[in-house]
């Protein structure tokens, strides 16, 4: 089949060199689940049709669900410490995107096996991620207050992205299943009293907003995340996409703390320019 527009023909050789295009440039991005070992379905932590495997396997969605679980992860005190005082945030936001990227493929996609030796490399680092705050309050990574918020702040975030961009229809019972699952991988980081439902998450927001906050360090980081600079004019409008979309999901709370917002009146067409893209990604990474 050839598709025509007034000013181009489309082969089939063309379309297959677009796809290709796509392709390469998004697995350049964060990697791909094409570097890990081949793993039957039923040999992984999640077996086939579980909603870890529905949710965590829509590209677009983690991605805009990454940007928004990092912003949010950053009003924690402890949280934003250990990004500031162990990581280089300035110049490798994009690396950290993408280690969480493939810790979540390798937990969620890979063998028992390397899921477990992801834990325990994650682990490892935050053994060495520890100090003291401002007010002389000590934290640790280590820490299971810190480790659940930073899980709920994430696994809320891919939720989120998932139903609005990808299935509308995945019903409340499907997102219960999605929190107890999300939750075993939480655990065995070390996380304690992880909520696993809805209103589990819900509450546990609720009750932990008063301790969040923002500071010149948070709005730092934040304007790292926001105008990192695209690893590739190619993925220069994809990465304006995203990282706006993941500023409209955050909540209202959230965004209100870090002074960010997406007017209402654009955001009809950013929902719907985002589901335009999330459908042309995953249509180049079907291959």
């Amino acid at each position: 089949m050839v598709l025509r527009t007034q000013s181009a023909v489309y082969t089939p050789a063309v379309m297959d060199a677009l796809r290709r295009a796509i392709r390469d440039q998004v697995r350049g991005l964060v990697g791909s689940r094409a570097g890990l070992p081949p793993v039957k379905p039923e040999d992984s932590l999640y077996p086939p049709g579980s909603a870890c495997r529905k949710v965590h396997g829509d590209f677009t969605s983690m991605m805009i669900g990454g940007v928004s679980a990092l912003l949010i992860q950053m009003l924690h005190p402890a949280a934003l410490a250990g990004v500031w005082d162990h990581s280089n945030f300035r110049g490798d936001i994009l690396g950290r995107l993408k280690r969480t990227a493939q810790f979540i493929s390798t937990t969620t996609f890979g063998s028992v096996e390397s899921a477990y030796e992801a834990i325990e490399r994650v682990k490892a680092i935050h053994d060495q991620v520890h100090g003291t705050l401002p007010d002389g309050t000590s934290y640790s990574a280590n820490d299971p207050d810190v480790l659940t918020f930073v899980h709920v702040a994430g696994a809320s975030s891919f939720l989120k992205a998932y139903r609005l961009y990808r299935n509308p229809a995945f019903d409340h019972r499907a997102q219960d299943l999605y929190y107890r699952e999300a939750a075993e991988i939480a655990f065995k980081l070390g996380a304690e009293r992880v909520p696993r439902s809805v209103y589990e998450v819900e509450e546990y927001f609720e009750a932990i907003r008063p301790g969040l906050r923002s500071d010149n360090r948070t709005r730092e980081i934040r304007n790292a995340i926001l105008w990192q600079r695209p690893p590739s004019l190619a993925l220069a409008p994809f990465q304006r996409i995203v990282l706006t979309a993941g500023v409209d999901l955050m909540p209202g709370w959230a965004a209100r703390l870090h002074g960010l917002s997406v007017p209402k009146i654009g955001r009809p067409a950013l929902r719907a320019g985002t589901k335009g893209v999330g459908a042309l990604v995953r249509w180049a990474l079907s291959s």
